[in-house]
């Protein structure tokens, strides 16, 4: 009998006593011999030994690779509510290396005390608390609420979610105990001295009957047995004498009774250091010759989670290079990859790659779903919410996210999409380097570095993509290619500015600007008559030199009060008097209500993201427009909208200066005569378009990142017309089957579904 599990080793220590280290050390040395897991034994009724998990979070301080679990917690004095957040939070802390292992002595009641009313139901008990624990971990909204016959939880926030699906392991050798295993456990925790002959298969059966019956695979139910022996003894017996005897004798529990993780029970450092060195590789390879290609190692999902998979996935059909790297409904951590930043997604399928081959498998499981909906994401903050769907697949890039420099001397610095803004920026301030890179640190680089980077340095140092000297990038036929301005020239044009259309983008190389401290201020000013103010603002923006970049945003006023207005101002000087002498201007467009000027870095101003972005929910809603004045007649147009209450943010941004430098067709970016970038955002789409229609003669273009509106005309809004036919031709070349079809599809829609 075999289950497929590869297999693991580990030790179990017994905590010591309050003055010893011992137990800690133990662990170490754990790590440093190979083990795969540490476990720490519980036993409630000696009062002189260190609190399990006290010293669970000690060892997982001082370890970096080796899994920490509990042994058979009973946890007597907490409910199991704040057991699953101290054990989620130890996961979280631990970087996803904490194991629950719970056994049939686990009978807490509502008030955190042993109830002799449990006896003899203690099963039904520990599958409430399971039920309990897996319920906090979960990614639903709302709190918690739980009634059980011997447990109650009414109204506790869930959360936090742990680091990676947490294994619960149950103990126990009762037929009540195998049934509650073979239904909810991940794994089955015995002791090879509890056992008589006969009994393990026997369990192993109750277990599998179970486990079927419940809708469940065996295999995802690990088989451990905790072990003791003697190396040197004269004794003879199971487990006493040498090394090779060790291997024979557990050999069967492999081969015959599917046992995948053997744990080592002793404190002795010499005995572990002899299983580590002469047991594990012996019975491994001895496992291999019994078991040949049996040991698969592949991930089996409980059925719980399977039963929430989307239609249309092949899920099992995951390419085994990625196959550890994939996120499903109802997996943990589910709830953090499900939605972007602004929208709220349910995708069937997850992908995070971890290196450009990863990319290239994704996008071949990917090519094999036409019909399905595929996002490509970086950070997730797109403000378009494309990078998200409903049942499709999303590839997200956030683990590609390595930032280096190729060479000092010509500031080239390779980064990866997944990486944020404000890491980038940190990462260059220490060369006194930055590179201009919208307004929010949170943003990924990937999106932001295909479709343009309207930044605090723009007028100063151009778009993003401007510093772009090469990238490399997956295609849609699993390609892998480098383009610049020597290699695949077309392709390179293209991705600057429609990048998301013709594949994926797994690293940039940029040339950054040496940037010393800015100039940093932020006015809040009575924007009471809008019209006017709008109309002064971008004046003084056009007239400003273009070391200064400003970018201004506007809501709609509360009942009877006056807008106000944010204008966020950059000036690229370390000169106090430079820097006074550019917000002057600003500073005199209306009433101050509040003022701050800095002598900052670019990094500490763009440092501005906290917390967890990816939890929209709903659809966003947003317009974009380009702008080459700010006139009377679209001031006038934009002070009705933001007086309508329809959008409540507006912003406008200033582009122009180093940005309009650059030949329009250049990059794919062709709107380079705009002097302003305008995003609304709003609540109803249908609202928001009534009002656009007003400014939108005025605009020339539109910014692809900030346009959530579907219809096909915005494609032709965004790129003049020989622009976008080169673009389709490219389109064409590159991905003739349309694969990158939901970020701005360049395809002709109507040319496309005739075909």
């Amino acid at each position: 009998m075999n289950y497929g599990h590869p297999l693991e080793f580990g030790t179990l220590i017994t905590p010591g006593s309050a003055f010893s280290g011992e137990a800690v050390e133990l662990a170490v040395l754990s790590e440093r011999y190979g083990y795969d897991i540490v476990t720490v034994r519980e036993d409630p009724d000696q009062s002189e030994l260190l609190d399990p998990w006290t010293l669970m979070s000690w060892i997982a301080g001082r370890t970096e690779r080796i899994r920490v679990g509990s042994s058979v917690m009973s946890m007597l004095a907490q409910t199991p509510a704040v057991a699953a957040r101290a054990a989620a939070s130890l996961d979280l802390l631990s970087g996803g290396r904490f194991t629950l292992a719970l056994g049939s002595g686990t009978a807490w009641n509502a008030r955190g005390t042993h109830d002799p009313a449990f006896l003899g139901t203690e099963t039904a008990a520990v599958e409430e608390v399971i039920e309990i624990i897996r319920n906090m971990w979960s990614s639903e909204q709302g709190n918690l609420r739980y009634s059980g016959d011997y447990y109650r939880v009414e109204g506790t926030p869930r959360g936090p979610e742990p680091a990676h699906e947490v294994p619960i392991w149950l103990a126990g050798l009762d037929q009540s105990m195998l049934r509650l295993i073979g239904r909810e456990s991940d794994g089955w925790l015995s002791s090879a001295a509890d056992m008589i002959p006969g009994q393990f298969a026997a369990a192993n059966q109750a277990i599998d009957e179970a486990a079927r019956q419940a809708g469940r695979d065996p295999r995802e139910i690990r088989r451990l047995v905790n072990i003791s022996g003697d190396f040197r003894s004269s004794r003879t017996g199971f487990l006493v004498g040498p090394s090779n005897q060790w291997i024979e004798e557990l050999l069967p529990f492999v081969v015959d009774e599917g046992v995948g993780t053997f744990i080592l029970e002793t404190d002795d450092a010499a005995t572990m250091r002899q299983f580590a060195e002469e047991v594990i590789p012996g019975l491994r390879a001895a496992a291999d010759l019994a078991l040949p290609g049996d040991l698969t190692g592949g991930k089996i999902r409980r059925a719980s989670v399977r039963a929430r998979r989307a239609p249309g996935i092949a899920y099992e059909a995951v390419p085994a290079s990625i196959a550890d790297h994939v996120i499903e409904p109802g997996d943990v951590g589910y709830g953090t990859v499900r939605s972007t930043y602004l929208r709220g997604g349910a995708p069937g399928l997850v992908i995070q790659p971890r290196h450009t081959a990863g990319v290239v498998d994704a996008i071949g499981f990917a090519r094999k779903h036409p019909d399905l909906p595929l996002g490509i994401r970086s950070g997730g903050h797109g403000i378009s919410g494309r990078s998200t769907n409903r049942d499709g697949i999303v590839i997200d890039l956030s683990r590609l996210n390595t930032i280096e420099v190729l060479d000092v001397e010509a500031r080239i610095v390779r980064i990866e999409p997944g990486a944020r803004w404000m890491d980038v920026a940190a990462a260059l301030s220490e060369h006194g380097w930055a590179l201009s890179s919208g307004d929010y640190g949170g943003v990924g680089v990937g999106g932001l570095a295909t479709t343009g980077g309207i930044g605090f340095l723009g007028r100063e140092h151009g778009l993003t993509i401007d510093h772009l000297r090469a990238v490399e990038i997956v295609l849609a036929d699993g390609t892998v290619a480098r383009a610049s301005d020597t290699e695949n020239e077309h392709l390179f044009w293209a991705v600057r500015g429609a990048g998301a259309n013709f594949g994926i983008v797994t690293a940039f190389e940029f040339e950054v600007d040496e940037v010393a401290e800015v100039g940093w201020a932020q006015f809040v000013m009575d924007a009471g008559d809008t019209a006017d103010f709008l109309q002064k603002w971008g004046a003084t923006v056009e007239a400003a030199p273009r070391d200064t970049t400003s970018f201004l945003i506007l809501g709609a006023p509360r009942p009877d009060e006056p807008a106000i207005a944010t204008v966020m101002t950059m000036v690229d000087s370390a000169d106090p008097e430079v820097i006074v002498q550019r917000l002057q201007p600003f500073a005199d467009i209306s009433l101050l209500h509040q003022q701050s000027v800095q002598l900052t870095t670019y990094r500490a101003v763009i440092s501005n993201a906290a917390g967890q972005s990816n939890q929209g929910q709903g659809e966003p809603v947003s317009r974009s427009g380009f702008l080459e004045h700010i006139t009377p007649e679209f001031a006038r147009s934009a002070s009705r909208l933001i007086h309508s209450g329809a959008t409540h943010f507006f912003q406008v941004r200033s582009v122009g200066g180093a940005v309009s430098d650059v030949d329009p067709d250049a990059t794919a970016y062709a709107h380079r005569s705009a002097n302003f970038s305008v995003v609304a955002f709003a609540s109803r789409q249908e609202r928001l378009n009534a009002h656009w229609a007003e400014l939108y003669p005025h605009f020339d273009g539109l910014y692809l990142s900030f346009e959530t509106d579907q219809d096909p005309a915005r494609i032709e809004d965004a790129f003049p017309p020989r622009t976008l036919a080169r673009l389709r031709r490219l389109k064409a070349e590159y991905d003739p089957n349309n694969l990158f079809n939901d970020n701005f599809n360049v395809v002709d829609t109507e040319i496309w579904s005739a075909s």
